[in-house]
Formats: structure tokens, sequence, C-alpha cells
């Protein structure tokens, strides 16, 4: 088992997490979405027109974290990167979602969906550490610079930390 198996274990039966994506200026903004685990990657499904996609979009650096249906966190969040599905895997994605909740995914959401004229999107979130708060912080990030991430490959959750307007 890997580390984002592991991370992704306790969401297999979670029926709800609240999903954190970021605006340009850097403000968080959350939203509770249904997922669905299947090893290391979990889904999540929206529509083509959500904000929640666009910012997706703008900025896949996200985070995630158990909670009520609602939306209140029950546990430390999880730094993740959003990947929007096409093709085969989204497809894969949405039989997974009506699988775990038949009635919610396998009826409801896509007929909405389909009678306000939207295409329906998958999102694969991958965990890039472990749980907020415990994540190992790259070389630039502990000199407190916003440059020089390299070593963080294409996506660096270190800099969700330097963003305008954060401490």
């Amino acid at each position: 088992m890997n580390d984002s198996t592991e991370i992704l274990e306790p969401l297999v039966k979670q029926w709800a997490v609240l999903l954190t994506t970021y605006k340009r200026g850097g403000t968080r903004v959350g939203t509770a979405v249904n997922i669905v685990v299947e090893g290391a990657l979990a889904s999540f499904r929206t529509w083509d027109t959500a904000w929640k996609l666009r910012r997706i979009r703008n900025n896949p650096g996200v985070e995630f974290a158990p909670s009520t249906a609602l939306g209140r966190p029950t546990a430390p969040a999880i730094q993740a990167r959003a990947r929007v599905l096409e093709g085969e895997e989204s497809a894969r994605a949405g039989r997974l979602l009506a699988r775990k909740y038949p009635a919610m995914h396998g009826l409801l959401v896509p007929l909405v969906h389909r009678l306000r004229g939207n295409k329906t999107m998958h999102v694969q979130l991958t965990p890039v550490g472990t749980r907020s708060g415990e994540q190992t912080r790259c070389g630039a990030a502990e000199a407190g610079t916003t440059t020089g991430h390299e070593e963080c490959a294409s996506f660096c959750p270190h800099l969700l930390f330097y963003l305008p307007g954060w401490g």
C-alpha cells in the first residue's frame, strides 16, 4: 500500500468531503462534494459551468477533508492536485460514483444535469502529501520564497501558504 492509498483509506466509506479550492487572489472556497475512492485516487462529479471547476482549472491545488453532508469538516484536510477527467476515465469515475451512491449519482444528479443542459464533469484528486500541518516543506518554502519550487514537480502545495493575503 503506498502513501496515497493509506491517506485515502479512511475516506472509502465517507459520504461527503469538504473540497477547498482557491480563487485567483488566494481566497479559499469550500464546497461539500460526494467522492469515491479507488486505490490512490479519489473522484467527484460536478457540472461544466460550476465555479469550483473554473477554480480548479485556474489552480489545480486543492484540499479536501472528511465532512458532514453540510460541509462541516470532521478531520484534518488533505492537500491534493485536481485533474479534470475525460473519455473513459470520466466514464469510469461516473460508474464508480453511481455504484457508491445509487439514488443520488445513479439517477438524480445525472438527471438534473441533463435537465439543466449541463455537461457532467468528473474530477480526480491525487494526494500530494500527508494531512495538513504534517506536510514536509521543500527548500524554497523553508526559505520563505515563492520561487524555486522546481523540486516539487509541476505543483507545489507549499505555494498555497504564500498566496497574497495569506500570513
